[in-house]
């Protein structure tokens, strides 16, 4: 009480007090003041150096540093007001004036730094400024995401474009050398068959008998290069089946081992929950082999042979980089090894009929080109990967079958040639395939009549002759092709049973890659006992 007593007391105010002409309300007005501006200039200054202590990395160190400046200059000049206050009671002239002493000092040191300060300061963007540039900055990342877009398109473009250009290339070859198979198939016929007939006539000789069986092989290694070409044309008839991928890969494997020797490791990763492919087995079969022949031989020193399945999806992102692709469930075939890989600057040549990575003389460069086309007829995808050095995966998507897997048919054992004496209509373009077919179709017994096109076939079925049996090959002249001959035959003569035969099936009786519902065909080149076999079959089926 007695300290209060003493403040309110203006008798006790130092003299500092008679500038205030001793009136007791301009003496509090000036106190209250003085504390409310320190307050004030207290509170400015922690805000300052909050400011500088929270966000000084994100500032120049100019600024930073002048912020606190100023923080210690607002809080020293906060102090001096609470002196003034002071010296109302107490006579503390001496403080007061060591502080603003030392706040002249401050004052003279931050209107040097604000005056250095002064040009960066005045071309700092303003608000308005900074808006605008944002925005200008936002315009040119739209720009350039434009632009990235376009460049993205036009790769997109330009790499479909090479596809289109790829697959022009590979169906025009693939056009090529299915005429050309189709030729050569039909001078193996007459090869293969008169071999045949030659063999049986020479068995008892040896030195002739050892010869045609020389001949023969030679026959049968044209054969399969044909049929390696008209796989790749994608013209070779498929039998199609619903195929657990998984027993035919098993196999395969077990044919492989002993073929690839002890130096090459057959691995097998099959996926217990694979679906059946919609697919030839036969065919399945002779490109898993032809893969995994051609992974012995980029492991010249040894080394591991992979064979994999799994279920995949191919969705409409993966189609739309791969134009051949139909988005969909696929049962996809992995055979890798750990080879001496294929460079990139040949990965896109190797699906090329002749073309080979291999020495002169160690492939024919048919194994992948009959791969490719096989796949492409299934309407499956193939896909190669390769490093030089570090291996090769061939990946074979195959449609996957909308049932269960179908059990394969049992092998077929010898067949005896069997006879009759029905009579057979041939309609072959080729003379000389036409004149082999007439002979030995008439040593089985049959009665023969021959056409060269569609036209002279027509007359003769106009004819009153006997015909029990239309066998024509699929591609003739004369307006007609072989199916549409024998609609057109059928119509005349109800009842009538038709075999094709073809080196070269084009649409007539295959489509999507599969024979026709109720067709047989007997694919060039043939044995006798394929003949026998086959005319007997189309006999005794009711059409």
């Amino acid at each position: 009480m007695t300290l209060i007593g003493d403040l309110m007391e203006m008798s006790t105010l130092a003299p500092h007090g008679a500038c205030l002409s001793w009136r007791p309300d301009l003496i509090w007005l000036n106190a209250i003041s003085d504390g409310m501006i320190a307050c004030a200039l207290f509170v400015i200054a922690l805000a300052l150096a909050l400011f500088a202590w929270r966000r000084g990395r994100d500032m120049m160190s100019v600024f930073r540093n002048g912020f606190w400046v100023l923080a210690i200059f607002l809080a020293g000049c906060g102090a001096t007001r609470l002196l003034s206050i002071l010296t109302l009671w107490v006579p503390a002239y001496g403080v007061e004036s060591l502080t603003k002493g030392l706040l002249a000092l401050i004052s003279v040191g931050l209107i040097a730094g604000l005056l250095l300060i002064l040009p960066q300061i005045m071309v700092m963007q303003t608000r308005v400024q900074l808006q605008q540039a944002y925005a200008a900055l936002a315009e040119e990342v739209r720009l350039r995401r434009k632009a990235e877009a376009m460049v993205q398109r036009f790769r997109e473009i330009e790499a479909t474009e090479s596809q289109v250009r790829q697959a022009q290339r590979m169906e025009a070859i693939g056009q090529l050398t299915g005429g050309v198979a189709h030729d050569f198939n039909n001078i193996l016929t007459v090869i293969t068959g008169t071999i045949e007939i030659l063999g049986e006539a020479v068995k008892d000789r040896p030195y002739l008998a050892q010869i045609t069986n020389m001949i023969s092989a030679a026959a049968a290694r044209g054969a399969d290069l044909t049929q390696h070409l008209l796989a790749f044309a994608r013209r070779q008839p498929l039998q199609p089946r619903n195929v657990d991928v998984n027993a035919m890969v098993i196999e395969a494997a077990r044919l492989l081992r002993p073929t690839l020797g002890e130096q090459i490791e057959v691995e097998s990763m099959l996926a217990p929950d694979s679906h059946p492919a919609l697919i030839d087995p036969s065919q399945l079969s002779t490109a898993i082999l032809n893969l995994a022949l051609n992974a012995r031989d980029a492991m010249p020193e040894g080394g591991k042979l992979t064979l994999e399945t799994r279920n995949v999806v191919l969705d409409q992102n993966y189609a739309g980089m791969n134009s051949d692709v139909v988005p969909g469930n696929y049962v996809m075939i992995a055979v890798s090894d750990s080879g001496k890989g294929i460079p990139a600057d040949q990965i896109e040549k190797v699906f090329e009929p002749f073309y080979t990575t291999k020495d002169v003389g160690k492939g024919s460069g048919l194994g992948l080109s009959m791969v490719y086309g096989f796949v492409k007829q299934s309407n499956g995808h193939i896909r190669i990967y390769s490093e030089a050095g570090h291996g090769t995966t061939v990946k074979l998507y195959l449609p996957q079958a909308p049932g269960a897997a179908d059990a394969l048919p049992a092998e077929a054992g010898p067949y005896e040639l069997e006879h009759g004496d029905e009579s057979i209509l041939i309609v072959e373009d080729d003379a000389l395939v036409r004149e082999y077919v007439v002979t030995q179709i008439g040593r089985l017994g049959y009665d023969t009549l021959s056409a060269g096109n569609a036209a002279e076939a027509l007359a003769i079925i106009d004819g009153p002759g006997r015909i029990d049996l239309l066998f024509t090959d699929v591609i003739i002249p004369g307006g007609m092709n072989g199916r549409q001959l024998a609609i057109e035959a059928q119509t005349r003569r109800p009842g009538l049973r038709v075999l094709y035969t073809s080196g070269y099936t084009e649409n007539a009786i295959v489509h999507h890659g599969r024979l026709d519902a109720g067709v047989l065909l007997l694919a060039k080149p043939y044995l006798n006992s394929d003949l026998a076999r086959m005319i007997r079959t189309a006999l005794v089926v009711a059409t």
